[in-house]
């Protein structure tokens, strides 16, 4: 039997609940940053809304739980049985908070002074980068932190939070070691691939014609097929990347797998990644399938210079061999491929491959050599394309790189800010980097709040 005063204790710490729920509040009131250092305008807005409801629905079932433990009904249930109700009210509750907490990680970071903006920027990157099948998919928000450690990652929109809510912005967690230069794009835009290629359903259709093929051939040509097989995921995202960046995604690749050589030639039996060398030569293939250039060739002889297979041991000598041997086939089937999500159109074809090609990189940086302003109007990952072919070529040292990124990364982000508000009445100063913007209309905010409704 429930006594009363397991009643009492129950509402108690029930009404607690609810108290400390009411200082869960919105980021707009307790997150501090420069207005060009925010999450973009739909983000926000999905955050706040997201954590509105779950809080919402939460003090409703707090106070119907009180109402209940009060009547008469609720004393036909003993104390255990009462306790397991409240219990499960009160996980519900601690996965609020670490929803909350997810967030309030990357917010936070934004009020780090030039940070802040900085990380604004690669928003606006992660955005361009994803906007590439925006035509085939309604693409979410996403945003952006630095964390410490060797690798990046990305908590995807649409997959779960804790307490199996829908999570309603991607967050791509970024290397803070790699701030700033044109690899923190590859790491950057790899992770936006994972996002991509999940909304495409591209994994799945590969990986069925994949073991069709596979089904279709003897045991012994099969084997690096299905490796290749269960590597997609990740292999996908390197392409998106690839197609994005051209040889600046490869060289970034480079710079998060150069390890020592036992971890470079280390094959897994079941990781999802590649290892290092035979990961580096798919960005390769995949590279010079889609845009032709012997600086691939170069690259890959560079690579093999820096970890020569001499040594090893004649199995792993002769994996690698047919795995090799493959690639070729494997990247045209990928970028050839035809899935019922991009209703006929190649993989290849949502990449902007035609302004990417290497002689037109190097002629945008000829360009932008007499007239950098021109830098402004171009795409995000287009820039660091650019940026990164020049590096590539030796025609940019790293205080250069760095001078410009910086600059384009604060402006992209104080761009945005400008886009979601009113402009200012009257001319922009003379000296303003930015372009000139358009005051917002009635009709475009209703398609803004339209945008951040779904």
């Amino acid at each position: 039997m429930r006594t009363a005063d397991d009643t009492r204790f129950l509402v108690n710490e029930t009404l607690a609940l609810c108290s400390r729920l009411r200082t869960v509040r919105s980021f707009s009131l307790s997150t501090p940053m420069v207005l060009a250092a925010a999450v973009s305008a739909p983000a926000q807005a999905a955050i706040n809304a997201h954590l509105a409801h779950v809080a919402f629905d939460l003090r409703r079932k707090l106070l119907d739980f009180v109402r209940w433990l009060r009547s008469p009904e609720s004393r036909r249930l003993s104390a255990a049985k009462t306790q397991a109700r409240y219990v499960l009210l009160k996980l519900r509750f601690n996965n609020l908070l670490d929803q909350v907490d997810i967030f309030a990680d990357v917010l936070g970071q934004r009020s780090e002074h030039r940070t802040g903006i900085w990380v604004a920027g690669l928003d606006v990157l992660a955005e361009d980068a994803l906007a590439a099948g925006s035509n085939y998919y309604s693409a979410p928000p996403l945003i952006c932190f630095l964390e410490r450690g060797h690798g990046a990652a990305i908590r995807r929109a649409r997959t779960r939070l804790p307490g199996g809510d829908q999570n309603p912005v991607g967050v791509i967690q970024i290397p803070r070691e790699r701030m700033i230069g044109s690899g923190i794009a590859s790491s950057l835009i790899h992770e936006v691939g994972h996002q991509g290629s999940e909304l495409l359903n591209l994994t799945t259709s590969i990986r069925q014609v994949l073991d069709e093929n596979i089904a279709a051939g003897t045991k012994e040509e099969a084997v690096p097929w299905q490796m290749l097989s269960r590597w997609l995921n990740e292999i996908l995202s390197d392409c998106w990347a690839t197609g994005h960046l051209g040889i600046t995604a490869t060289y970034g690749l480079l710079s998060v797998v150069s390890l020592p050589s036992y971890f470079v030639f280390r094959i897994g039996n079941d990781g999802p990644h590649p290892f290092p060398w035979i990961r580096m030569k798919i960005s390769l293939a995949l590279g010079a399938a889609l845009f032709p250039h012997p600086q691939w060739a170069t690259l890959s002889k560079q690579w093999e210079n820096m970890y020569p297979t001499d040594e090893l041991g004649a199995d792993k000598k002769d994996l690698i061999r047919r795995l090799e041997a493959v690639l070729p086939a494997f990247a045209d089937l990928v970028l050839s491929h035809r899935p019922a999500s991009l209703r006929g159109q190649r993989v290849a074809d949502i990449f902007p491959v035609a302004e990417r090609q290497p002689d037109q990189l190097r002629s945008l940086y000829d360009t932008w050599q007499q007239q950098p302003y021109l830098r402004q109007h171009c795409a995000p990952s287009l820039v660091f394309a650019v940026i990164g072919q020049a590096k590539a070529d030796g025609r940019i040292s790293t205080d250069e790189e760095v001078r410009v990124l910086s600059h384009m990364l604060a402006h992209w982000a104080l761009n945005r800010a400008r886009n979601y508000c009113v402009a200012p009445a009257g001319p922009a100063p003379a000296n303003h980097s930015t372009l000139p913007l358009k005051p917002r209309t009635h009709e475009s905010r209703i398609k803004l709040a339209s945008r951040i409704k779904h």
